[in-house]
């Protein structure tokens, strides 16, 4: 039974309504220097609250692929009162109007135009992205296989409320300074009944590359289509080798049947014959992304399972390394 202590302590850790001029104020008017990543559905910029804590303050854009208000009530609604480890935190939100002259048919009119905003806990190592691709560091096999861990955790927790996610990629895992993986952007996240599993749409909205087949043509939305695109992000963080479709081309088969063809156990032995635990674990970790993409849906693992595989893979482990010692 709830007390009204409790309720507090929950209320306390909901995402807070901020007004426009206070986010204006800590971004210096929303100053090109302070942005910190740009996407189709807004610009990111830093921003430093008054006691010194910096967080990620999102600037919905006007012209993104699907309503500015679509997308704020997918992100406030969907996320605002859960918390995992994996997850990015939304720590505030913000929607306003201001009076603005606008063209309209031909005439100015002062008209209520709204801003949308949502505010997330600063992750200072940025996205899966740029760690691999963009400005690729070198990352030791030991903290890839963490954050492909902490991404199958993380998309575990939304699917068991079910909440489906839509657009799991590279630049939407965003890094925390410990390398901890956090699943961020649900401007295309979907809702689901409890009992219900699956949806359709003809509005078809994603990324090219990662997009499920069955999403892609036939606007069928369920938990297997964030399995192919996690099986895309188990890949390309295993080998490294990013997932490019070609120009107008939104299918990953290409890339696909390379990591099929070249990432063999031999290769893999070849490249981690000294590291018995990461030949084991990359090994997984190929089979699982592989299977993930399969072009029938009914074919893919569950996230359970996925996460079992992965958990199993780490148990082996600790039960060859204590009898060694």
């Amino acid at each position: 039974m709830n007390t009204e202590d409790d309720k507090q302590t929950v209320l306390s850790t909901l995402p807070k309504d901020l007004p426009l001029d206070f986010l204006k104020t800590i971004t210096d008017q929303f100053s090109d220097n302070r942005v910190i990543g740009k996407g189709a559905f807004g610009t990111v910029y830093t921003g430093t609250m008054p006691d010194g804590q910096t967080i990620a303050v999102k600037k919905l854009a006007e012209n993104a692929p699907i309503a500015r208000d679509r997308i704020f009530n997918n992100e406030v609604q969907n996320i605002m009162a859960y918390r995992h480890e994996n997850i990015v935190k939304l720590v505030g939100f913000c929607h306003e109007g201001q009076k603005k002259v606008v063209l309209n048919n031909g005439r100015y009119i002062v008209a209520d135009v709204y801003e949308g905003l949502l505010c997330y806990e600063y992750l200072p190592k940025g996205s899966l992205q740029r760690n691999l691709f963009d400005k690729p560091i070198d990352m030791a096999w030991d903290v890839c296989f963490k954050i492909i861990k902490g991404i199958c955790d993380g998309l575990h927790f939304l699917h068991s409320i079910p909440l489906i996610h839509m657009d799991l990629k590279p630049q939407n895992i965003l890094l925390d300074d410990n390398m901890t993986p956090k699943i961020s952007d649900f401007g295309l996240s979907r809702l689901f009944g409890k009992e219900q599993t699956r949806a359709n749409t003809q509005n078809v909205v994603g990324s090219y590359g990662y997009i499920a087949p069955e999403y892609l043509y036939r606007g069928e939305i369920s938990t297997q289509s964030d399995i192919y695109s996690l099986g895309l992000l188990i890949t390309e963080t295993t080998t490294g080798e990013k997932n490019t479709p070609k120009q107008n081309e939104p299918s990953a088969r290409e890339f696909i049947e390379r990591v099929r063809q070249n990432w063999t156990e031999g290769h893999i032995a070849s490249i981690y014959q000294l590291n018995p635990n990461a030949l084991q674990e990359v090994t997984v970790c190929i089979e699982i992304g592989l299977e993930c993409v399969d072009v029938d849906w009914k074919k893919r693992p569950s996230i359970e399972s996925i996460v079992e595989r992965l958990g199993r893979c780490c148990a082996n482990l600790v039960s060859t390394t204590s009898m060694r010692t």
